[in-house]
């Protein structure tokens, strides 16, 4: 008799333990659907640049500074860039603030002060509404000593 009592309570116990397990796993599983339902319906900008690199290769002292990173929005909404800021006083950046549509392309300009001799690399980062909403893009190269 207290062996059957063992075994019911025992019974009993898995029961509500699997129907536990079984109401936390359902849980989870719809929790992750809906988010992954909210996620995929929201339409955003993406950037694809052309590089996220420009090397410069080897200038003169003073020569032109200005490089030129293209993109285009292959998203599905607008992009809007709210900032641009270089990684130091000698980066500067410039960008359109206008709205870049999906499938425009956009520019982002910078203009690295050659008058400083030696190597550099620089970073500028974009700040936008964009899938990605912090980018990253790279200046590298190096600045000759004018001969004499």
């Amino acid at each position: 008799m207290f062996v059957f009592i063992l075994i019911l309570k025992r019974t009993t116990m898995n029961i509500q333990l699997n129907k536990k397990a079984y109401l936390v796993l359902f849980l989870l599983i719809s929790a992750f659907s809906f988010s992954q339902e909210k996620a995929t319906s929201e339409k955003v900008g993406e950037f694809s640049f052309e590089t996220d690199v420009i090397d410069y290769g080897t200038i003169q002292q003073n020569a032109d500074g200005v490089r030129v990173f293209k993109f285009t929005n292959v998203g599905d909404a607008p992009i809007v860039i709210t900032n641009a800021k270089g990684s130091c006083g000698c980066t500067v950046p410039t960008y359109s603030e206008n709205v870049i549509a999906p499938g425009d392309t956009g520019e982002i300009s910078v203009k690295y002060a050659t008058n400083r001799i030696g190597k550099f690399t620089k970073t500028v980062t974009l700040t936008s509404n964009a899938s990605e909403a912090t980018k990253v893009l790279r200046i590298k190269g190096e600045v000759l000593k004018p001969v004499e």
